[in-house]
């Protein structure tokens, strides 16, 4: 009897709330975003150079992105949401 109030209770009790998980899965938005917007400008043909690889969404914004996005992961980890 001990034993399945014991399997009960532990099934019951998760290490973080539904906010965490909801902070989470903004950070992973935001670190997908970066991402993305940091992927292409590469050129066809390899003689010809692309200026495009160094304008300020490449060099600025997406890296300032994932940069947040990782910040909220640690915030949404660390946060007890339960009190």
């Amino acid at each position: 009897m001990g034993e399945q109030k014991r399997k009960e209770n532990a099934k019951k009790n998760f290490i973080f709330g539904r906010q965490n998980y909801k902070w989470m899965f903004v950070g992973l938005l935001l670190i997908a975003l970066g991402f993305i917007l940091m992927a292409g400008g590469g050129s066809d043909d390899p003689n010809v150079f692309n200026p495009k690889i160094f304008n300020a969404q490449r060099i600025r914004v997406a890296p300032t992105l994932i940069l947040i996005g990782f910040g909220i992961q640690v915030y949404a980890i660390l946060k007890n949401f339960k009190k």
